[in-house]
């Protein structure tokens, strides 16, 4: 599954079946984990922002994400969320991809993890740019635990470019 696949999924409650929100973001650890998601926030104009973590989603899949109960939802200031897909202050959607001997490989423009491995992220999908993406398609990167997430880039090691391939 994809991170941006997750992005607008509805979210219910399964003790009373009812619908809670919507996913704007996903929320990431520093040890390229998933934390949790981010939900749209009906008051636009407030500080905080909805998030329910990781450990009280009980079931996810291509049409709906499911949490235990509407305590789940938990209510943060939205500058104490740092690292996430899409909006927050490091965000990986766009980051460029560099191997540590200065060769960038494309833009970050999605995050692959497996359904069974629940919130382990397993690659990267790269972008060399519109039309390579036309010609020649984007890349999948496979996840290796030498990759780090800096502020203003992705950085892989020396033979990553070796490791592309197609998703």
């Amino acid at each position: 599954m994809r991170m941006q696949e997750m992005i607008g999924l509805a979210v219910f409650d399964v003790d009373q079946g009812k619908q809670v929100g919507k996913v704007i973001d996903m929320m990431l650890n520093n040890d390229w984990s998933i934390a949790g998601i981010q939900l749209e926030n009906r008051l636009r104009w407030s500080s905080s922002v909805k998030v329910v973590l990781w450990e009280d989603i009980v079931a996810y899949g291509e049409d709906a994400i499911m949490i235990r109960n509407q305590q789940a939802i938990r209510k943060w200031k939205a500058e104490n969320i740092q690292n996430t897909f899409l909006t927050g202050t490091v965000k990986l959607k766009e980051l460029p991809v560099l191997t540590e001997d200065g060769i960038q490989l494309g833009f970050m423009t999605d995050v692959y993890f497996e359904h069974e491995l629940g919130n382990t992220i397993t690659g990267i999908e790269i972008s060399d740019g519109f039309f390579t993406d036309l010609l020649e398609g984007r890349k999948l990167l496979p996840f290796t635990p030498e990759m780090t997430r800096g502020e203003n880039a992705i950085m892989v090691p020396a033979s990553s470019d070796e490791l592309l391939e197609k998703p």
